[in-house]
């Protein structure tokens, strides 16, 4: 199968807390991550599947992007999204793969610093020019990257993916 995305979205603004897994979003992070989900709905870009960290965040996170979307989405929820580094990240979309290779469109929602650096590794260079820009300056809270790749889950390596689009959901997107 070719012409698969790859959807990354770091969680929303949230608030301070003593337990990290417990930290939900703050007033503004409802705010961005609705934002986030029409953002996605305006560019026709639905995942048949959101992987996501069990951190509150970014599981309120997600709930709010689902809401602006017209479609179901099935939802797992993979600890290795929460204690993830690159390499981690990689294999949770190998895995989706062998868990359903007809996926064409994969949501990952997770946490920096490894989603910035797991984007800047992924791309080839040969998407969208101020995209590219736009990731290499930061990928802050409510940051949605959308990748492009040829060939199988399993096969994603550094740079064999193309950067379409890098946005940052505002609450008045």
């Amino acid at each position: 199968m070719t012409g698969r995305r790859l959807i990354l979205i770091r969680h929303a603004k949230a608030e301070a807390g003593a337990v990290d897994l417990e930290r939900p979003l703050a007033p503004r992070g409802e705010s961005d991550a609705a934002a986030a989900g029409r953002l996605l709905a305006r560019a026709g870009v639905v995942p048949d599947r959101a992987v996501l960290s069990p951190a509150r965040r970014v599981r309120q996170t997600w709930d709010a992007v689902r809401a602006g979307l017209a479609v179901p989405v099935e939802v797992l929820v993979d600890e290795r999204v929460y204690h993830n580094d690159v390499a981690t990240l990689f294999q949770v979309v190998a895995d989706a793969e062998a868990e359903a290779g007809a996926i064409g469109c994969l949501a990952l929602v997770g946490h920096n610093p490894s989603f910035a650096e797991f984007a800047i590794t992924l791309d080839d260079g040969q998407g969208d020019r101020d995209a590219r820009q736009r990731l290499r300056a930061g990928y802050p809270t409510s940051g949605v990257a959308v990748f492009e790749l040829t060939g199988g889950w399993d096969a994603l390596a550094p740079k064999s993916a193309t950067l379409r689009s890098f946005d940052i959901a505002r609450g008045t997107a």
